[in-house]
């Protein structure tokens, strides 16, 4: 009987201590689900519209006069010929889980639409369509003297001494060339980017895991290497040469000169750092004056927003591709696609689940697309994947909406 009651006793105790536990950790374990169910299938179109609900955040303050959209609306093309083949548009569409799709021709809004429930006010994750608008600000404060793409990243943040980033230059980073160990699997629980969304939804300090890597694959600036920290340490930069957070500059140089419909937000850390190389969040409708800016190379309603030249260096490759290279040239953090001077200087954005901001400059056509797509990566076909086949349909697009 004693041994009973003592058997309840520890029973009951142990029920208390997880209950205390899990009560105290309350916050953090629904933010570990969080990022553990993102991208399921039942929930991930609702998480990427509704990113708030899920993880820290904080708000771009916004402002300016608003500039609506005019409308001169066109027809799509039916089909469009890809690297795997005649594909049917909306066919397409449909397969590669697209939640919105905005054209604009010469100003105008030529095509707009809305799927899988998603709305015209939905403030849509970017994932790293983020990294371009990361870009832009960075942009103008080198244009303002504040930044020197050749200084070592440490001349400007104390924190980077000792870390694999010490003594990479700025330029380097912004190219995606850095050379620091980063596994960028998404499909792999253990990678760096996955262990960097877990210290994103537990409260940890990006800043501190960015400080806290320490290997580097190759030297700095010998090859192109797709590494999203690298726009972490851009942030970090930004904020020590400025004294500003990444929002309020982003806000005060672009979002409110040009005037957004809706109030963004970036995810942030527990420290109200910006997730800068993938959490903005804007509607699609705002994603699309982002691009048409780049697209008035740099203007905006015939006010100069961003250096005209910035836009030039940006979209222009300038990265050494790596051996295995995937068809497309990198600027400072926009994707340049090959046979690029063949249709109309073309360039994008683009974030992983299938995110763009194509810019189509001789066509004047700029598109903007979100999607769910969980097969983003998958081989479609003559080892192409979902964004050659995209970038393809960008293309005809464009070549629609101008013969038209």
């Amino acid at each position: 009987m004693k041994i009973l009651k003592w058997l309840g006793f520890t029973l009951l105790t142990l029920l208390v201590v997880v209950g205390v536990l899990a009560a105290f950790n309350w916050d953090k374990l629904v933010r570990l689900n969080n990022v553990n169910t993102l991208f399921s299938e039942e929930l991930i179109v609702s998480n990427f519209s509704n990113m708030d609900k899920a993880f820290f955040n904080v708000p771009v303050p916004s402002g300016g006069e608003v500039e609506p959209w005019e409308k001169e609306l066109k027809d799509l093309p039916l089909t469009f010929d890809s690297a795997i083949g005649t594909k049917n548009l909306q066919e397409w569409l449909e397969e590669s889980r697209t939640t919105s799709l905005v054209v604009i021709q010469d100003g105008k809004i030529a095509f707009e639409e809305y799927y899988l429930g998603t709305k015209p006010d939905d403030l849509r994750v970017s994932w790293s369509v983020a990294k371009s608008f990361m870009s832009a600000a960075f942009g103008i404060a080198v244009s303002d003297g504040l930044i020197d793409l050749d200084a070592p990243v440490e001349s400007y943040v104390s924190d980077l001494q000792g870390s694999a980033y010490n003594g990479v230059s700025v330029r380097d980073v912004l190219t995606m060339s850095s050379g620091v160990t980063f596994n960028e699997d998404y499909l792999d629980f253990w990678s760096d980017i996955n262990k960097m969304g877990r210290v994103l939804a537990l409260g940890g300090s990006m800043d501190d895991f960015a400080s806290g890597l320490s290997e580097r694959t190759r030297e700095a600036g010998e090859v192109r290497q797709y590494v999203s920290i690298d726009t972490h340490i851009l942030a970090m930069v930004l904020r020590a040469a400025t004294g500003r957070t990444l929002p309020d500059y982003l806000a005060e140089k672009i979002i409110t000169p040009i005037g957004f419909e809706k109030q963004p937000y970036y995810l942030s850390d527990s420290e109200e750092n910006a997730f800068a190389l993938g959490g903005l969040n804007i509607t699609t409708r705002d994603y699309a004056r982002f691009g048409q800016m780049f697209l008035d190379n740099g203007k905006w309603q015939g006010k100069q927003i961003l250096p005209a030249g910035w836009v030039v260096s940006s979209t222009l490759e300038q990265a050494k591709r790596p051996e295995v290279e995937d068809g497309f040239g990198y600027g400072y953090q926009w994707w340049i696609p090959d046979g690029s001077l063949k249709n109309g200087g073309d360039y994008q954005a683009r974030g992983i689940y299938g995110q763009f901001i194509y810019v189509n400059p001789k066509s004047r056509t700029l598109i903007v697309r979100t999607a769910a797509n969980r097969k983003f990566r998958a081989d479609l076909g003559n080892g192409k994947a979902a964004k050659h086949i995209h970038t393809d349909m960008f293309r005809a697009i464009a070549a629609h909406m101008d013969a038209q």
